[in-house]
């Protein structure tokens, strides 16, 4: 079954068609761990589980740097491992610092996570070769873009206006209807 049509502009309900997007590609991967007899493995575990099994046992910041997400999303996915027997913490040299450390069931995952991840890949690579551009260097691309300038920025200068005690809804409070 095929999705209409976006209706206008190709902006017009970017975040809309971007969460549909991940649904998408989060929804078939999770069925690809359902086929491995993993469907109850998260796929966002498998970038963490392939850093600990190259790099051994890191730091959240380490992990965060490099998966390419905040502190905050890595230190959230490694708490969600540590509830599935995936990882084990311990306390970093400072007391501000836990180190991750792979479980051994963890360890005996590492071959079907590579394995699927090379699979994976070459199913991006054959979809971006579909695309007029390769969503990869696109997604880049958008979040330097993003780092440079954050959205809010961009708003603003987009409306400076938008912002004027004139515009917003009156009795409400923080932008919620009276």
């Amino acid at each position: 079954m095929t999705s209409p049509a976006p209706v206008g502009r190709d902006h017009e309900f970017l975040g809309t068609r971007l969460r549909h997007l991940l649904e998408l590609l989060d929804g078939d991967l999770s069925a690809v761990y359902e086929d491995l007899g993993l469907g109850w493995f998260r796929p966002r575990f498998t970038s963490t589980v392939r850093v600990l099994a190259a790099a051994g046992p890191s730091s959240i910041s380490e992990i965060a740097a490099a998966t390419g997400v905040t502190h905050s999303a890595a230190s959230q996915t490694v708490a969600q491992m540590r509830k599935a027997g995936l990882v084990t913490l311990e306390p970093g040299p400072d007391a501000r610092q836990r180190i991750v450390r792979l479980t051994p069931a963890a360890e005996r995952l590492v071959p079907v996570l590579n394995a699927e991840w090379a699979a994976t890949t070459a199913a991006i690579e054959a979809l971006e070769a579909e695309l007029s551009a390769p969503l990869s260097r696109i997604v880049a691309e958008a979040l330097a873009a993003l780092h440079r300038r954050p959205m809010r920025q961009r708003i603003a200068d987009a409306a400076p206006d938008l912002f004027d005690q004139d515009t917003r809804p009156s009795g409400g409070g923080a932008g919620k209807p009276a």
